[in-house]
């Protein structure tokens, strides 16, 4: 009888050319799942203390999700994971497509590599196979070309995972791609790949993944997708702008139900909120110090969900998933087919360096794709490097001649370009705006907007606190996919896991109470920390989790997929291991928690004079310690305590 798991992992080092085979005990399952919980307690044990990310002592997992596979919907997505070069700490990425199932149909939960290959190289597993194959032939090339030219020679039906040139030139905020155009784009680990020498993974595998009971699985799975399914006609996409611009003015908020965004996402994928954000004070604008009288509804029609639809071709689902927020596009230009610009690249590469011309979003959406580099990385870093023009901090003569004014599409493109061959300045930024910042210095520190070494994406905490938070909090800072006041409404969380605080769907509530930290808060940043650990180690998808606990039953699939007979609070209690020994593993490599905190401008530390944040600050070292409390760690340093690691069975890092 399955489980879901494989209980077999693949352990490659690259150095030595070896390949093994190692068990995995069905305990470790029920104390970590799969996927990022099971990447997390390997690399805390395996990765030792003050190692290069680029050396040979880090180790890069390919982590499956227990659910992918098993008839779960939305549960396609898999986790990169090693030590961060971007930020030195707990690095991971989370990518949809079709890859995750892939690792699973081979036999195992997850790939690990260790070492570094005096050549350029690919894995090749088929089924119980696995070999180390040369790659000189596909070095220098971008992504689609590789995968193209991998599928030609292992088949259509291969599963194929890449870096592309920026990998392969290290930059720390490179990604890793698959099914041609889906990023796992943060954490930098895309230069971890190519400092291994490791150009690819192939895969096809055969394998079947049994569970404990299908029938049930699959009567869940109906359910969830009659909810899925469910659609109101929505108007045209300006009411979206219109509707950003109405919760701008209004003195209250209301409980989101999760349903509301399926239907927007269901219509225009993550592309509904292109205009939406900006107005509601949701998207940050001009390096994080404009607003949207800098980015107004006329600036913003450059991404206008509707436009962006009519480009549409066919209509992109990752595997099991039953929404397809995806799509291919056809526009005019360079590439003639590409993955639809998402939410968090638009914004990045368009408000946040005030650019509104499409043909740019469009072409450099696909550009960073093949090329294998974190949009929301490259757009933070133009715009970090156009406000030090801006001041005189670079000059034309540092820029190659580029002239890095605001709004000016060419010139973005431009720095792009050499960013990702490492040309001039663009070798400069290609790691990032800390990076940068400390390469130029002159005062530019200021302007160089991250959390602790990462970019945050295009949520602004100074409209929801939960995502300033998060941003600062998470052993990976700076993510936007674990936690916000408005994710904690979506989830409802509430109707299954006892002791947290409930919130009634569409309840009104005053906005200014967003900012007043309490415990109450506390508890819904960490139950989405925890909750967040359980469905990326299930592997499911984010977007599904928000049509909220009761339709999309996660603990109720893992139950009846593994045989297993927990609670919710008992899987909640997984996700707070999870989170204990990622954090634990930022100890053991030196990082300070406290220095992870988001920069000061992004948190409204002087606080806008006009917009949708105007007056908005958001006090971020009391929410710090209340969260940190709510784990049981040490409030006023975040360092997890003896008896919290004893509890969790984690062996102390001293």
């Amino acid at each position: 009888m399955g489980r879901g798991y494989m209980g077999r992992i693949l352990k490659v080092d690259l150095g030595r050319g070896t390949i093994a085979e190692e068990e995995v005990p069905d305990e470790m399952y029920e104390r970590y799942l799969a996927g990022m919980g099971l990447a997390a307690h390997i690399l805390y044990d395996g990765i030792p203390p003050g190692a290069d990310p680029l050396g040979p002592d880090n180790i890069l997992a390919f982590v499956s999700g227990l659910l992918t596979g098993t008839g779960s919907l939305f549960s396609g997505r898999w986790t990169a994971a090693a030590k961060s070069p971007l930020t030195g700490g707990w690095g991971d990425a989370n990518c949809g497509g079709t890859f995750s199932p892939a690792i699973k149909r081979c036999g195992y939960d997850g790939i690990f590599f260790s070492g570094i290959s005096e050549k350029p190289v690919l894995l090749y597993v088929k089924n119980d196979r696995a070999e180390l194959r040369d790659a000189s032939h596909l070095w220098g090339r971008d992504t689609t070309e590789t995968e193209d030219m991998l599928r030609a020679d292992y088949g259509p039906h291969a599963s194929v995972a890449v870096i592309g040139p920026a990998g392969e030139r290290l930059s720390l905020i490179s990604g890793i791609s698959n099914d041609k155009g889906r990023l796992a784009a943060r954490s930098g680990l895309g230069a971890v790949m190519g400092s291994k020498r490791l150009k690819a993974v192939v895969l096809d595998g055969k394998k079947r993944i049994s569970v404990h009971n299908r029938e049930e699985v699959h009567r869940l799975s109906r359910i969830c997708n009659r909810w899925v399914q469910f659609q109101i006609p929505l108007g045209p996409s300006p009411v979206l702008a219109y509707l950003g611009a109405l919760l701008r003015i209004l003195p209250t908020a209301m409980a989101m139900d999760g349903m509301i965004y399926k239907f927007m996402l269901r219509q225009w994928g993550t592309a509904a909120m292109n205009q939406m954000s900006p107005e509601w004070g949701d998207s940050p604008v001009k390096n994080w110090k404009g607003s949207n009288k800098d980015w107004n509804m006329v600036k913003s029609k450059s991404a206008d969900p509707d436009m962006i639809k009519r480009h549409e071709i066919v209509k992109y689902h990752c595997y099991s998933c039953p929404l397809g927020c995806g799509g291919i596009c056809s526009y005019p230009g360079q590439y003639k087919e590409s993955h639809k610009p998402e939410y968090e690249s638009v914004l990045a590469l368009g408000g946040l360096c005030m650019n509104e011309d499409t043909d740019s979003l469009f072409y450099l959406n696909e550009y960073l794709n093949r090329a294998g580099m974190d949009t929301i990385s490259a757009g933070a870093t133009v715009a970090f490097a156009m406000e030090c023009y801006e001041k005189g901090i670079i000059t034309k003569k540092d820029t190659g001649g580029i002239e890095l004014t605001w709004g000016n599409a060419k010139a973005v493109t431009e720095l792009i370009h050499k960013m990702v061959n490492r040309e001039g300045i663009g070798d400069v930024l290609a790691d990032g705006v800390k990076m940068a910042a400390e390469k130029i210095r002159k005062g530019s520190e200021a302007y160089a907007i991250h959390a602790g070494g990462q970019e945050p994406a295009m949520h602004d905490g100074r409209m929801d606190p939960g995502f300033a938070v998060h941003y600062s909090v998470e052993p990976t800072p700076g993510r936007h996919t674990i936690g916000a006041q408005l994710y904690y409404e979506m989830f409802q969380l509430w109707k299954r896991v006892k002791g947290i605080p409930k919130k009634i769907p569409f309840q009104i509530y005053t906005k200014n109470g967003r900012y007043s930290p309490d415990e109450k808060k506390a508890q819904e940043n960490a139950a989405c920390s925890k909750y967040m650990n359980i469905v990326n180690g299930s592997g499911l998808c984010m977007f599904g989790t928000f049509l909220g606990i009761t339709r999309t039953p996660t603990f109720d699939w893992l139950n009846a997929v593994t045989g297993w007979d927990k609670t919710p609070n008992d899987y909640m209690d997984i996700g707070e291991r999870i989170q204990t020994i990622k954090q634990a593993f930022n100890i053991k490599q030196g990082i300070d928690p406290k220095a992870n905190k988001l920069s000061g401008r992004a948190l409204g530390m002087k606080p806008m004079k006009e917009g949708a944040n105007k007056g908005r600050s958001v006090n971020i070292e009391t929410m710090m310690g209340n969260y940190w409390e709510q784990f049981g760690w040490d409030p006023k340093t975040g360092v997890p305590t003896r008896e919290r690691l004893e509890r969790f069975g984690i062996r102390p890092w001293r």
